[in-house]
C-alpha cells in the first residue's frame, strides 16, 4: 500500500488555503487510487478535499491521463460521438437515449458510457432496456451495436473498471468526485477522431471545460446540461459552444433561447423509464414530433461532425505534401 497523505495536505485546506496540484502529481495521484494503493479512509478524504476546492485544469488534465491509461480503447474507422451520460433523470425525461438513436439514424457511431443503474434516477441504462436496446459489456459489442446501425452504450465498469469503483464512492460518502468529473471528459476512440459531447451545470465548471477544450486540443460540444445530462433542454435550447481541435468554432453553436415559449412541446407527463421509452419509440416511428431543440443540437452534431471530417482531410493532404 503507497500513502497520499502528502497530497491530501496539499489539497485539503479548504477553498482558500488549498494548494493546487501540477499535471503530474495529479496524475500520479489519481493513478495510485484508481490502482486500489491507497485506504479507503485516504480515498474518502481525497473525494472531499478535491470537492471542496475543486479542480484545477492541471489537475483535471492528470486525473484524465490516469483514467485514460486504464480505459479499455475502442477502435473506430470514422469520426464517433462520444456522450457521457452519468446524471440521468429526476424530473424530466431523460433524452438521453432519443438524441443517440436520432444521431444513429443518421449513420453517425456513437458511444454512450456511464453506469448500469442509478437508485434515485433515471439512468440512460434503464431507458435502453425498456427500448429494448442490448447494454454492451465489452468493446466487441460495440462495434456490434454500430454494425446494426445502433448507437452503442458502454457500462463504465466495462469501459473503466477502476473509475467505476471510484464513482461508487459517492454512495458510501454521498458526494461526487473527481471522478464524476473526469468521466465526462472520457475518449477512449483510438483510431479516429472523437466529438465529445459535454456538459455542465454551474457557468464556472463551463470554463473550465473550455479551457480544457483548448489545451487538449478537443474536438467538443458543450452546453448547459439538462439536469446534468448533455441533451439539449426539450423545452429551451440552451447555450451550445463547439470546438474542433481546440479552436471555438461559433458557427457550431449556438446563443441560449430567450423570450416566452409560444408552445410546449408534447413531453410525456411522468418520467419513468418505461414511460420515456414508449415516447422515444413514437417520436422514432414519426408518430410524435421531435422537441425543436434537440432537433438543433442533433444538426450541430451533424455540422460539427463534417467540420471534423474537413480537418481530417487537410491533415491527410498536409501529411502527403
Amino acid at each position: 500500500m503507497s500513502s497520499i497523505s502528502h497530497y491530501i495536505k496539499e489539497i485539503g485546506r479548504g477553498s482558500a488555503g488549498a494548494r493546487s496540484l501540477s499535471i503530474e502529481q495529479a496524475q500520479d495521484l489519481m493513478g495510485l487510487v484508481l490502482d486500489g494503493q491507497v485506504s479507503d479512509l485516504e480515498v474518502g478524504a481525497f473525494a472531499i478535499a478535491m470537492r471542496m476546492k475543486g479542480e484545477t485544469l492541471d489537475e483535471l488534465c492528470g486525473f484524465l491521463a490516469a483514467v485514460h491509461a486504464r480505459c479499455a480503447p475502442v477502435a473506430a474507422d470514422q469520426p464517433v460521438v462520444v456522450l457521457p451520460t452519468y446524471n440521468g433523470a429526476r424530473r424530466l425525461p431523460n433524452l438521453t437515449p432519443l438524441l443517440a438513436m436520432r444521431l444513429a439514424q443518421e449513420g453517425v457511431p456513437v458511444l454512450m458510457h456511464g453506469p448500469r443503474h442509478d437508485p434515485k434516477r433515471v439512468s440512460t441504462a434503464d431507458v435502453l432496456h425498456d427500448l429494448g436496446l442490448p447494454i454492451a459489456h465489452s468493446v466487441d459489442e460495440v462495434e456490434q451495436a454500430w454494425a446494426r446501425r445502433e448507437p452503442a452504450f458502454l457500462c463504465i465498469d466495462a469501459l473503466c473498471p477502476p473509475l467505476a469503483r471510484l464513482l461508487d464512492v459517492r454512495w458510501t460518502i454521498g458526494l461526487r468526485n473527481s471522478g464524476h468529473t473526469v468521466a465526462k471528459l472520457l475518449d477512449p476512440v483510438q483510431g479516429a477522431p472523437a466529438l465529445r459531447l459535454a456538459s455542465y451545470t454551474h457557468p464556472e465548471f463551463g470554463e473550465l471545460m473550455g479551457q480544457f477544450a483548448r489545451q487538449a486540443g478537443a474536438h467538443m460540444m458543450l452546453l448547459r446540461g439538462t439536469e446534468g445530462e448533455a441533451v439539449a433542454d426539450p423545452r429551451r435550447l440552451p447555450r451550445i459552444e463547439g470546438w474542433i481541435g481546440g479552436q471555438p468554432r461559433p458557427e457550431l453553436g449556438c446563443p441560449a433561447q430567450e423570450g416566452v415559449l409560444a408552445t410546449l412541446p408534447l413531453l410525456p407527463r411522468t418520467h419513468d423509464a418505461a414511460t420515456t421509452a414508449l415516447y422515444i419509440q413514437a417520436v422514432m416511428s414519426g408518430e410524435k414530433p421531435a422537441p425543436d431543440p434537440l432537433e438543433a443540437q442533433v444538426a450541430l452534431v451533424l455540422k460539427s461532425l463534417a467540420a471534423l471530417r474537413s480537418l481530417q482531410g487537410n491533415q491527410q493532404v498536409g501529411t502527403a505534401a
